[in-house]
C-alpha cells in the first residue's frame, strides 16, 4: 500500500535530520529515506578525521553536542547523530534508495525506491555530494591501485603512495600515511594548498615537505597511471615516479544527472549551480526543495553543517506558508 506524507526527505545526513526535526515540531507527516547508513557520508569519512568546526556548530535541534575536545572527530559525531535519532525517534528508512521522483495528476510527488512507493506533497533533497568523485580522466585511473576515497593509513604502510590534491582530505591522508611508514609524494595542480586548510595542519605539512619527509610537486599534474609508476608533468620536467598506490582525493560533486532528471535546472557554467530560491530553498520545481551542500553545485566548499542547518527552518516555514495560503 502506498504511503502518503506532507514531506519526504531524501538523505539522512545532519541536514536531512534537521529538516525532520522541523517537520516533526510543526506536526507535518514526514519520512526520511536514506540509501545507506545514518549520516552515511560521515560514516565514510576517514576513521580519525577531526572536524574544522567546533562541536557547537555541528548541533541540530538545539540538542547540545558534548565532547572532550573543542573540535570533535568522526566517532564523536556519529555518536551525537545516533543520539539525535534516539531522542527524536525519526520516521526513518535506512538502506533504501530513491530511484525516481515524478509529479502526479494531483500535483504531488510519487517517489519510487528500490523497496516501495510513496507519495508526498513536498520533497527535500538533502543528498550531499560525497557519492561521486571528481575524476582526473587520465589513462590508468581505472586501475585497482587508484582510490578516490581514503579511510585509514594502515593499508598503505611501507608503500610508495602518491596523493593527489591540495585540500584537507589530501593533506590528512599524506600526513597519516607518512607517519605509518609510507613513502609519500603529493601532486598538486595549483601553486599551494587550499586557503581552507585546517590551521593546525598547515605548519605540519609545510614542515614535512621542507625537511623532505614528504615530497611535493606543485603546479603539476599526473598524465598517466601505470601498474608500477605514475607519469607526472611538472613546470620543469616530466617525471616517472615509482608507485604502488594512488590516492586521488580530488573532491566530489552532487548527482547532477539525478537533479536534472527531476526537472531542476542547473547554471550553464562549470559550477552547475541548481536553481533554487535562497529564502525558501524551493527549486524551479514547485514543492521540491534543496538543503545542505547539494545547493552549491560544484562549489562543495561553501555549504557546511554549520551554515546550512538554517535550511531546515526555511523549508518548513515555506511549506507551512503554502498550507496556510490554501
Amino acid at each position: 500500500m502506498e504511503e502518503n506524507y506532507d514531506l519526504i526527505i531524501v538523505g539522512a545526513g545532519p541536514i536531512g535530520l534537521a529538516c525532520a526535526i522541523e517537520a516533526k515540531r510543526n506536526n507535518l507527516s514526514y519520512l526520511i529515506i536514506e540509501k545507506g547508513a545514518l549520516t552515511n557520508s560521515l560514516y565514510n569519512y576517514p576513521l580519525y578525521m577531526t572536524f574544522f568546526s567546533i562541536a557547537e556548530r555541528l548541533e541540530i535541534g538545539e540538542i547540545p553536542f558534548n565532547c572532550i575536545s573543542p573540535k570533535p572527530g568522526r566517532q564523536e559525531a556519529l555518536e551525537y547523530y545516533r543520539n539525535i535519532h534516539k531522542y527524536f525517534n525519526f520516521n526513518l528508512h535506512l538502506y533504501e534508495e530513491v530511484l525516481d521522483i515524478t509529479k502526479n495528476d494531483k500535483a504531488e510527488f510519487d517517489i519510487k525506491t528500490n523497496k516501495n512507493n510513496y507519495s508526498s506533497k513536498n520533497v527535500v533533497l538533502a543528498t550531499g555530494f560525497y557519492d561521486i568523485p571528481n575524476m582526473m580522466n587520465i589513462k590508468g585511473e581505472d586501475l585497482p591501485k587508484v582510490h578516490h576515497y581514503y579511510k585509514e593509513a594502515h593499508p598503505y604502510s611501507f608503500q610508495n603512495v602518491v596523493v593527489v590534491g591540495a585540500n584537507n582530505s589530501s593533506v590528512d591522508a599524506a600526513l597519516e600515511c607518512y607517519r605509518k611508514g609510507a613513502n609519500v609524494t603529493m601532486i598538486i595542480r595549483g601553486e599551494g594548498f587550499t586557503k581552507n586548510l585546517k590551521y593546525w595542519v598547515r605548519p605540519d605539512i609545510e614542515n614535512r615537505i621542507a625537511e623532505g619527509s614528504i615530497k611535493a610537486y606543485f603546479n603539476s599534474t599526473i598524465t598517466s597511471i601505470n601498474e608500477e609508476s605514475v607519469s607526472v608533468k611538472t613546470p620543469n620536467e616530466e617525471l616517472e615516479i615509482e608507485n604502488d598506490t594512488v590516492l586521488a582525493l580530488t573532491g566530489y560533486h552532487p548527482n547532477f544527472d539525478f537533479l536534472q532528471k527531476l526537472g531542476i535546472t542547473l547554471s550553464n557554467d562549470a559550477l552547475k549551480t541548481p536553481n533554487y530560491n535562497t529564502t525558501t530553498m524551493e527549486t524551479n520545481v514547485n514543492g521540491l526543495y534543496l538543503a545542505g551542500v547539494v545547493c552549491g553545485g560544484m562549489l562543495t566548499n561553501i555549504w557546511f553543517i554549520e551554515n546550512s542547518r538554517v535550511h531546515a527552518k526555511q523549508i518548513v516555514e515555506a511549506i507551512l506558508a503554502k498550507q496556510n495560503a490554501n
